[in-house]
């Protein structure tokens, strides 16, 4: 398909419905989760990483604003990916002191340093460095995800953004090599407007997902669902790219 074509689309394999999302989590109910520390120097952040069995690859997730760890959303996301055997990391970006300070919940260059960090702390744990890292980011920590990609591209197999802030990572964009996709509400309005404007500038295999019906935060029922299974496909693919087709497809794509 050419690039910035908008075709009318189910999602690339059978939509299986998964149970209504229920935003209560208890760390451990998933498989093989473990409370872990990522330090450098004076910086301590707390973790939880999921490690299924035979894991196809490490999937960071960079929290929005305000979020953290224990974000449901993305935990939500999280448990659907490790069923697929795509093992996770969700970290809190920034300390319980830094977390007050409202300048750094917006510094995109610390959450992207921050993102880094976490990268080659998975290169170097003997559990998870030999594994391919892709970064899913939601609202503001799409924006450090991205830049992050583009400041460091080695290891890094894919990048999901949920509901994201691209346009934060604007001077990095046009530098971003890794296969991205993009997924936003189509209540969503501002957000749209602001991912087709990065789909413009990003030059990487990308595709644009438009989920009908949902806002910001895809609390609508089944829109969760479907960003779930639109990242696990997505990361599966890049993790194995050989065993896909399409992955330099550069797409749009409104779900009916």
């Amino acid at each position: 398909m050419s690039p910035g074509q908008t075709v009318v689309a189910t999602p690339p394999r059978p939509f299986v419905r998964i149970r209504k999302v229920k935003m209560k989590w208890t760390m451990g109910t998933a498989m093989n989760e473990t409370a872990v520390r990522l330090t450098q120097g004076s910086i301590s952040l707390e973790a939880v990483l999921g490690l299924p069995a035979q894991a196809l690859g490490m999937v960071v997730f960079a929290h929005g604003s305000g979020s953290g760890r224990f974000s449901p959303r993305n935990n939500f996301v999280a448990h659907h990916l490790q069923q697929g055997r795509v093992a996770t990391l969700l970290i809190d970006l920034l300390t319980p002191d830094e977390a007050e300070d409202r300048r750094k919940v917006f510094d995109i260059d610390l959450l992207a340093e921050r993102v880094l960090l976490a990268k080659a702390w998975l290169e170097q744990d003997a559990r998870t460095k030999g594994l391919g890292i892709g970064y899913f980011g939601a609202s503001t920590g799409a924006g450090a995800a991205l830049q992050a990609a583009a400041r460091d591209p080695s290891s890094i197999r894919a990048v999901v953004s949920r509901g994201g802030r691209p346009d934060l990572a604007e001077p990095y964009l046009p530098s971003v090599t890794t296969p991205t996709l993009l997924i936003v509400g189509g209540e969503d309005f501002p957000v749209i407007q602001m991912n087709q404007d990065a789909f413009a500038q990003l030059t990487c295999p990308k595709k644009l997902v438009i989920v009908p019906g949902a806002t910001h935060l895809f609390e609508e029922s089944g829109t969760l669902e479907q960003v779930a299974e639109h990242a696990l496909i997505w990361f599966q693919q890049h993790f194995h790219p050989t065993s896909h087709e399409g992955t330099d497809a550069r797409t749009k794509e409104r779900l009916p």
